[in-house]
């Protein structure tokens, strides 16, 4: 790469992402966008989480001389209390106590950025600090250097109204009623009422006031926030955003399609060779396979996975099933799952797969997904109508947007989320129905693949030159631009 010019004039951003892969992914991918726009990037991060990231940073800035750089630090995870190795919320065993152990651990990360950022001489001073929502600290370390503070947000703006509705107004506190009870969102620009168990859950309600309190001072106190979707998906929603929020918000996705959307390390490394993969995909007909994978994050239960497993196989329809592996917890579904495959049409994934090719290519018709807003927008960018199986999280509210307002997508009917009910099941009765809605040459499955290739074809558009998200980001780094220098001519007055 080449010697970076110490111009004052050079915009340099610290990206500061929280460690978990859903978080990660798409700041990846926002740093190389960054970069090819003129902005310095300091991509900030710990060594393990920098081993991941590392292919799909490295090779695009050696390439094309990109002015992006890995910042690792060192992460406290023996004096937080957390097994040894403990960088990425994925490696961690599903323990409340531990998770919040992690998030107090990532404000031990404040002093060392703050001591390398005071040594560092390779790059332009920062001029904008761009931070998950749940890294607060990092309020601290913009306002020290004088810099604006973004915050991003893994979800889209359809989600993050009912997240911030759920805490601003105590939506999940007990004394509100039962789990079944139909709470109202008011402040989404169109009628929209979940049950309440299905909701979002804040911090607040797992046990972590004290950490969310922070983290919404922090994001109150910041300059703007910056999302991974885009304006012709979601114009209004996000105008609602900004106007609860009462600040600008960025869509500036999706920013997978940085690299044209077809990477093969991203995230983590491949557990299987990418061409084979393509090339067992060649070997079907378009729109024939079923493309099932549930996210970093989601753990099922081997009775839950039989009931899968027969589903598919009552489809009669090729397959590629990813199967997350996870030392001590999973050996006995990865055994079952690739046992049971034998004899079929079907490509076990055990591990990391290539998901953006995968879902990219013309064999696949359909996919059965979490409702992860990354997974959810690789999956409405390729043009793939979606079977939904929410788990958790802001994931029931995704798969909403999917299925009524979208269009494009079916539920197996969970109504619970699975973190609260590990027995919670979808039965192969309904998984096949919702496949064969999907999959099927009826009306219903020709519309909804007509609905989500148009999606698709808008989705590139927004990220060509003059595209909204290619404006939208334009419009950040001008922004940036004009606080930096409304705040020198604040100091030099």
């Amino acid at each position: 790469m080449e010697t970076p010019n110490h111009s004052h004039d050079k915009q340099h951003f610290l990206l500061c992402p929280f460690m978990a892969q859903g978080h990660m992914i798409p700041m990846v991918d926002m740093a190389r966008l960054f970069a090819r726009r003129g902005v310095y990037v300091s991509f900030i991060t710990t060594p393990l989480n920098a081993s991941r990231v590392r292919p799909a940073i490295d090779p695009t800035s050696r390439r094309s001389n990109l002015p992006i750089r890995l910042v690792e630090l060192p992460f406290p995870c023996v004096e937080a209390g957390l097994p040894e190795g403990s960088e990425n919320i994925d490696v961690l065993p599903p323990s409340p106590d531990l998770f919040k152990r992690f998030l107090e651990a990532t404000e031990l990360l404040k002093q060392p950025l703050e001591r390398f950022l005071s040594a560092d001489r390779d790059y332009p001073p920062p001029t904008c600090v761009v931070s998950d929502f749940l890294l607060p600290w990092t309020l601290e370390v913009a306002r020290g250097l004088g810099i604006p503070r973004m915050v991003f947000h893994g979800p889209c703006s359809y989600s993050l109204i009912v997240m911030e509705s759920v805490r601003r107004y105590g939506l999940w506190d007990a004394s509100n009623g039962p789990g079944e009870k139909m709470v109202a969102i008011t402040d989404m620009p169109c009628r929209f009422e979940m049950k309440k168990r299905l909701l979002p859950v804040p911090l607040s309600g797992m046990g972590m006031a004290d950490f969310e309190g922070r983290a919404v001072k922090a994001e109150v106190d910041s300059d703007g926030v910056v999302i991974n979707s885009f304006d012709e998906l979601e114009a209004k929603f996000t105008e609602a955003y900004e106007k609860l929020m009462g600040k600008k918000a960025y869509n500036m996705g999706p920013l997978f399609l940085c690299e044209g959307g077809v990477q093969a390390e991203r995230g983590n490394k491949s557990s299987i060779d990418k061409d084979k993969c393509l090339s067992w995909l060649d070997s079907h007909e378009p729109g024939s396979v079923v493309y099932v994978s549930f996210g970093s994050l989601t753990w099922l239960g081997l009775k839950q996975a039989m009931e899968i497993g027969e589903a598919l196989k009552g489809s009669g329809r090729p397959v590629v099933w990813v199967v997350k592996q996870r030392k001590g917890g999973s050996e006995e579904i990865e055994s079952w799952v690739s046992q049971f495959g034998e004899g079929l049409d079907w490509l076990v994934i055990v591990g990391w797969a290539p998901q953006v090719a995968i879902l990219s290519h013309k064999a696949v018709g359909g996919f059965v997904t979490h409702c992860g807003w990354n997974s959810t927008l690789e999956g409405l960018c390729a043009g793939v109508p979606m079977v939904t199986w929410p788990h958790f999280w802001e994931q029931f509210v995704n798969e909403r947007l999917v299925v009524e307002v979208l269009k494009v997508g079916v539920g197996v009917g969970i109504d619970v989320q699975i973190g609260l009910r590990e027995d919670a099941l979808a039965g192969r009765e309904e998984i096949g129905v919702a496949l064969e809605r999907v999959m099927g040459v009826g009306e219903e499955g020709e519309e909804m693949r007509r609905r989500v290739r148009e999606i698709g074809e808008m989705a590139k558009k927004t990220m060509e030159v003059g595209g909204s998200s290619y404006v939208n980001m334009t419009m950040l780094i001008e922004d940036v631009k004009g606080y930096v220098k409304k705040e020198n001519v604040v100091e030099n007055a």
